[in-house]
């Protein structure tokens, strides 16, 4: 089976309750259903896809088809959670694309709406005034100070180094890639065996736009699997790279011994409020929409205190459009409940005011890696499907299954439509 081709896996299944307890099917409400039932109508009264929602009610303007298998419990789920149901109710097998429908090209009609600047909503003015019925305030627990944030990254970082392994590049690069004019080919070309480059290519960009030379003093804020810390000592850079995910560590240390640079580089399991010390760069590579929004001024304050006079700091950040920041930031989504939470996307602009206010840094975007993003996601989820047997085999069930890939057709819709970008910031002192 090749990338072009990935298997696909169409089942209609029920979690295990005990495994899965949020996806419970909540209690039956008629109100809440039936306003369920109408927002579908109105969402895809102009929508260019369908929704099949039983055998006698389909919405929509035709395209990418969706079928509803279990019509009560998919009400039910909308009709609780706004923010939660729709994706809750694709991990309980309470729908899937048609037959040869891609699920990212499905959810791409959704996420047009969001990215219009004439709609940015899904359903009329009249209705959003009732999203607060079915909306969910993020939950105190995944606050983002010192112990909470550690909490959180270990949900997600130390899942599994062994299922991370299996879908990402052999660099274990887990940020977008770098594709160059590649990235606005088509997606049904996007091959695995191109990723590599793509990724060192976006290392290498970083470093050059820090100024990463041999000698160079590096610090690496949220360093992964540590592949932009091997890469910057393979220039001759010295070279400190910091994680608060234990598991994730371990095998950064085993990655950097392998490549021949133990020597050049320290990994440390610390939060960034911790460090200390002067660096020629500070490096972060999409770690800033983990930090929280409470916590984003402290962020950016520490990676001023470490630099050196001259020195330059270079962050990768996933971005959203700042009115859709400003609507959604005290929401409770989907990708917060299920794969990071405690975690926040910025605006650029937040970006910009945040540094200016409460920093002597200024920022500025060079360059924009959206249609990367979308790319590399593409490769990531159908490396994903091809290798599920293995992944599997370490203990994930149909249920995590399920969840990974709409995650990851979730965040490839969302990068197609430009309702999110990445942005790679140059920070300098003003």
């Amino acid at each position: 089976m090749t990338d072009l081709m990935p298997p696909v896996r169409r089942r209609v299944h029920q979690p295990v309750a005990e495994t899965w307890p949020t996806l419970a099917r909540p209690r039956s409400n008629p109100v809440r259903r039936y306003g369920a039932a109408t927002a579908i109508k109105l969402i895809a009264k102009d929508l260019p896809a369908t929704i099949h929602l039983d055998s006698n009610r389909s919405y929509g303007l035709g395209g990418p088809a969706m079928r509803v298998h279990r019509t009560s419990a998919f009400l039910d789920r909308l009709g609780h959670d706004a923010g939660s149901g729709f994706g809750e109710a694709y991990l309980a097998g309470d729908w899937d694309p048609e037959p040869g429908t891609d699920l990212a090209d499905l959810l791409v009609p959704f996420a047009e709406r969001f990215s219009n600047d004439e709609t940015r909503h899904l359903l009329p003015k009249w209705a959003q005034s009732l999203r607060w019925l079915v909306t969910r305030s993020q939950p105190g627990e995944q606050e983002n100070d010192r112990a909470g944030a550690r909490e959180n990254i270990s949900r997600h970082y130390d899942l599994s180094n062994a299922m991370f392994s299996e879908f990402l590049d052999p660099t274990l690069t887990y940020s977008a890639a770098y594709f160059g004019d590649a990235a606005h080919s088509d997606l049904a070309t996007a091959s695995y065996d191109e990723l590599t480059a793509a990724q060192l290519r976006k290392l290498d960009s970083i470093l050059d736009a820090a100024g990463i030379q041999s000698g160079s003093r590096v610090l690496d804020i949220g360093c992964g699997w540590a592949s932009l810390a091997i890469r910057a000592a393979q220039r001759g850079a010295w070279v400190t790279a910091i994680t608060i995910a234990s598991q994730q560590a371990l095998l950064a240390q085993r990655k950097i011994a392998d490549a021949g640079v133990g020597d050049r580089v320290q990994v440390a399991l610390r939060d960034y409020r911790d460090q200390i010390g002067e660096f020629d760069a500070v490096l972060s590579v999409e770690m800033i929409e983990a930090v929280g929004e409470k916590y984003w001024p402290v962020y950016f304050e520490a990676i001023e205190r470490r630099l050196a006079p001259g020195g330059v700091g270079v962050v990768q950040a996933i971005v959203m459009p700042h009115e859709r920041m400003l609507a959604t930031r005290n929401t409770f989504t989907w990708v917060q409940k299920y794969i990071f939470p405690g975690g926040l996307i910025p605006s650029i602009k937040v970006i910009e005011d945040v540094t200016a206010q409460h920093t002597g840094l200024r920022a500025d975007v060079i360059r924009h890696l959206g249609a990367d993003y979308a790319r590399t996601l593409r490769v990531w989820r159908n490396r994903f499907i091809e290798r599920w047997p293995e992944i599997s085999a370490l203990g994930f069930d149909d249920t995590f299954g399920r969840m990974w890939e709409f995650y990851l057709a979730y965040s490839e819709a969302g990068f197609r439509t430009g309702y999110l970008d990445d942005v790679q910031l140059r920070l300098t002192r003003r």
